[in-house]
């Protein structure tokens, strides 16, 4: 049994896990029963009722040229010798006219040479107008294939791959279903090209069998129900001002995504493969959730920390995440004191470690600047003695910006500097105070070089009951200013009025805008994700 305790230090409330690291509770994948209606791609009837044809191919392995790494850690060394599959059927316009055409009642059938092998199979599915008595249109359709013994999916050339991607097209494991959506919203007359990648495996220890399919059908369901969502999850939506009725629907409710875990913070909306990110930094997690299927995957192990003294730390894990221009990920790195960038090859680059030769506390939270000035709070939470540690080489919490590769430091107004968020138009930062003593907002003027003028106290909310102080912090597209405060989510107007409180079983530390489009507020409160559908869009990266 995992043992968690709730401390209080410098105004900070956290959990610290005892010997054992909780996991994610992940949620089963939807069973097939559950569908409503499924096609048996294994027969006949099910692949004249797609209009489809089975194509299939061996693949071997061929060597072509290829550049060493250079010093980039890219391919830009020396033209070497690597290898490839041939054929590279992946490309939905790929032609398969010459492959076999096989029928559906041989995909079990033993394929491939034996030993470590590869194989393709390929199918051209059109949506029909009718599943016997059902009518498809706006259904979301999920591709599941179980093959002996490994399978990658890419549907009409596409394969998203995710780091600590489980599934969802890339190798699920030894036997395992792999479901990929096809689509969402799907109509008749559609079309999809789905190509399968079969393994042989395991590959170190070439196995004495071959390659084919247990199980391959296309599920039918309708619009929401392929993720597993608890319906209400409880908690209170206190409306306060008739400014909220405007955003928020009549009955709106807090839904639990997911849960399982030691302390959630930092999450952000990935819109280049519909799916939310967010920190542990008490496991030294960040893992993501997919909306396709309800299941939550490791990204990233060791977010934040890895040294010999890592068992000092509560919180050794990245915090805050956010996205640039380019959608790479931005994370702060509580223990490791470090601002960095997941470039889209997975190498790491430090965009911040020090202020003037001295290094930072642990970097909280942070925000992009549409011109990619990137700010970032950093109090001291993530130092094991937290105010009081030796470690600590700054005298001040600071906000600090990098612009044009350099870093400034534009405010030490706060003991403990956490949220940050800037106006739609961008002329202004919201900068929030984890203090039990002073949970403030500050507004300031921000100013083409990076700098902070002007700060006004901008919300107070120190006299609200609660341990908590001021955390996580976003901003929806009229101005509306959203916070994790005392006892729940607080909701100002853009004249610092709070109009609604949204408080969930659980106390929040951060939030984020997601889902396609943009108007559903993810909360990571202590354990557990929530959300809540808004009628009105965020601001997000």
């Amino acid at each position: 049994m995992k043992r968690i305790v709730k401390f209080i230090v410098g105004g900070m409330l956290s959990l610290a896990a005892g010997a054992s690291i909780a996991f994610a509770q992940a949620t089963p994948p939807t069973p097939a029963v559950n569908a409503e209606s499924v096609v048996d791609l294994r027969t006949a009837a099910g692949v004249l009722l797609v209009r489809g044809q089975w194509r299939y191919t061996d693949a071997q392995i061929a060597s072509v040229p290829f550049r060493l790494a250079g010093p980039d850690r890219k391919p830009t060394g020396a033209v070497d010798v690597a290898h490839a599959l041939q054929p590279d059927a992946l490309a939905a316009n790929f032609d398969d006219s010459h492959w076999a055409a096989i029928a559906p009642e041989s995909l079990e059938d033993r394929r491939g040479t034996g030993k470590v092998s590869f194989n393709w199979y390929r199918l051209h599915v059109t949506i029909p107008q009718r599943l016997g008595n059902v009518d498809p249109t706006g259904d979301d359709v999920v591709f599941e294939i179980v093959m002996d013994d490994y399978s990658e999916i890419a549907v009409n050339g596409t394969m998203p791959t995710v780091l600590g991607q489980v599934g969802d097209g890339a190798i699920a494991g030894w036997n395992a279903p792999n479901r990929v959506v096809v689509a969402h919203n799907v109509q008749p007359g559609q079309q999809f090209t789905i190509a399968v990648l079969g393994v042989n495996g395991p590959i170190s220890q070439a196995p004495n069998n071959y390659i084919w399919v247990r199980s391959a059908t296309l599920d039918f369901y309708r619009p929401g129900k392929i993720e597993r969502v608890a319906a209400d999850a409880g908690g209170t939506i206190k409306r306060l001002d008739p400014a909220l009725d405007a955003i928020l629907p009549a009955d709106a409710k807090i839904q639990k995504v997911a849960t399982g875990f030691e302390f959630t913070e930092g999450p952000v909306w990935v819109r280049d493969g519909n799916y939310l990110l967010f920190s542990d930094p008490n496991a030294n997690m960040i893992y993501r959730w997919s909306p396709d299927d309800g299941q939550v995957s490791i990204y990233r192990a060791k977010s934040g920390y890895a040294g010999l003294d890592i068992g000092e730390y509560f919180q050794p894990g990245s915090n805050g995440l956010t996205l640039d221009a380019q959608g790479r990920l931005t994370v702060d790195e509580m223990g490791r004191r470090r601002v960095t960038r997941i470039e889209k090859n997975g190498t790491v680059t430090v965009l911040a470690d020090n202020y003037q030769g001295k290094r930072f506390n642990s970097p909280n939270d942070l925000v992009y600047r549409s011109d990619g000035a990137l700010y970032f709070t950093d109090p001291p939470f993530g130092l094991p003695k937290v105010f009081d540690d030796p470690r600590k080489e700054l005298p001040y919490s600071g906000v600090f910006c990098v612009i044009n590769g350099q870093v400034k430091l534009v405010s030490t107004d706060f003991t403990g500097p956490n949220g940050l968020a800037f106006s739609p138009d961008e002329r202004y930062l919201y900068v929030d105070d984890w203090d039990a003593h002073h949970k403030a907002i500050n507004r300031y003027e921000v100013q083409p070089n990076g700098d902070l003028t002007n700060g006004v106290l901008w919300a107070d909310l120190t006299n609200e009951a609660g341990d908590d102080a001021l955390d996580g912090m976003k901003v929806d597209k009229l101005g509306n200013v959203y916070v994790a405060g005392p006892t729940g989510l607080w909701i100002f107007n853009p004249a610092g009025k709070v109009i609604g409180r949204i408080i969930p079983p659980e106390e929040p530390h951060n939030l984020t805008w997601g889902d396609a489009d943009g108007k559903t507020l993810y909360i990571a409160a202590l354990t557990s994700i929530y959300r809540v559908r808004f009628d009105v869009e965020g601001i997000r990266p």
